[in-house]
């Protein structure tokens, strides 16, 4: 099926229990078994089905299921968070004296998490040029137990060259995880490239009004093979003592996620509410509409934010003047680029001036919502970082990122030109 149809009917069957239309939203902590010997076996995974909402819920595996068939995966598993789905993906192939190589641009939150607090876990990041993956290899050592990139990355809009990455990942035999959250899974899927570990933001387009928090893990199919045989990532093919000896190579389900949910999620209990999942499958309904609105109009805006003489520079990569616009054409749906645009003024003052001057736009940390948002990272997103630290991944105090939403786009440029000035 096309993803339009997919984001509409997968996962879900409506034959099944009352027939209703709208997928059922089961608020429920636990579930009733139908004996003993029933309880055993799906504890001992001889049967599945729901257990305690903590690890699995009705309502989320249909997210689940229509999520992983989205981005063209094997299955997925949804969390409390995108940062939760970051680390559960980390921690479910890294322990204490492992290294992980994350990109020079990706979120602030993942820079913190992935370059601080893991480290208190024993687990060193160490950062490649993800445009171009020019460093890549050379970081790679036997202690490498993941790649970690934005296929577009917050805030800077850089594409990386998931291609190359891909290539020396698997040369290497190390994992590669792909944060999707901007692209979307509707412009772009990183597993048919090569990626084997997809993770998202669903509180950004995926639900697209702003109202829940949640993210979602997503495997490729063939990572079972992968792990079988890899003495880089051995806890998959040994007897996992938390789970009775379970060996995760011999069950016949997806592994990643299975581990994810079997140790992670069963111990550290990041779970997503039904009600948040339920509200996910609502946005996915009308991702791709959406998606196609955002990307024409942050287009219109980016063109307009290019041809005005107080912007020094645009990054935006359908813009023809983008050194990304390639990659874009490459990778993305007829080379649409999502909604986040990000622009440089003259100085620190005239950011902010912009920013506290705008009508329409909302001064907000959050992307991807139907409504337009604009935000200054240097101190809000990325500001843990220091200002060395932001300029090595090209944050600037005078870098406004704007979020483009569904408005009519001359609503949105006039609002701009007025705060300009």
């Amino acid at each position: 099926m096309e993803k339009e149809t997919i984001a509409l009917h997968g996962g879900y069957d409506k034959k099944f229990g009352y027939g209703t239309m709208s997928v059922p939203i089961y608020q429920s902590t636990a579930y009733a078994f139908r004996d003993s010997e029933h309880a055993a076996n799906l504890f001992a995974l001889k049967e599945l089905g729901p257990i305690y909402s903590r690890l699995t819920n009705p309502t989320n595996d249909i997210l689940e299921a229509r999520f992983a068939e989205l981005e063209g995966g094997a299955a997925a598993i949804a969390v409390a968070s995108g940062q939760s789905a970051i680390f559960y993906a980390i921690a479910n192939v890294a322990q204490a004296g492992d290294n992980i190589i994350i990109s020079d641009k990706i979120y602030g939150g993942s820079v913190t998490l992935l370059t601080h607090t893991i480290k208190r876990f024993g687990i060193n990041a160490k950062v490649f040029k993800s445009e171009d993956a020019s460093n890549l290899e050379e970081l790679i050592d036997d202690n490498t137990k993941a790649i970690f990139f934005e296929s577009l990355s917050n805030p800077q809009i850089a594409i990386a060259d998931v291609e190359k990455i891909t290539q020396i990942a698997k040369k290497n035999g190390v994992l590669t995880i792909c944060d999707n959250t901007v692209a979307s899974a509707a412009l772009f899927n990183p597993i048919k490239w090569g990626i084997d570990v997809v993770v998202h933001s669903i509180s950004k387009y995926t639900n697209g009004q702003g109202s829940a928090i949640g993210g979602i893990i997503v495997e490729r199919d063939g990572l079972n093979e992968f792990f079988k045989t890899s003495q880089r990532y051995s806890h998959f093919n040994t007897p996992d003592e938390s789970y009775h000896g379970l060996v995760y190579t011999d069950v016949p389900l997806p592994n990643f996620t299975l581990r994810v949910r079997l140790a992670l999620l069963r111990d550290i209990g990041a779970s997503l509410p039904a009600f948040s999942s339920w509200l996910f499958i609502q946005g996915l309904e009308t991702l791709s509409i959406r998606m196609d609105k955002h990307s024409s109009n942050a287009l219109e805006v980016a063109r307009f934010l290019e041809a005005h003489p107080k912007v020094k520079s645009v990054n935006y990569p359908r813009l023809e003047s983008h050194s990304g616009y390639e990659k874009a054409q490459k990778y993305f749906k007829d080379g649409k680029a999502s909604g986040l645009i990000s622009f440089d003024v003259d100085n620190y003052q005239e950011a902010k001036n912009i920013i506290d001057s705008v009508k329409l736009f909302s001064v907000v940390v959050n992307i991807g919502d139907s409504k337009s948002l604009i935000t200054h990272p240097a101190s809000t997103t990325h500001s843990q970082m220091s200002a060395k630290e932001l300029e090595a991944i090209g944050i600037n105090p005078t870098t406004i990122r704007l979020s483009i939403g569904l408005e009519d786009t001359k609503d949105l440029i006039a609002d701009l030109s007025k705060a300009l000035g």
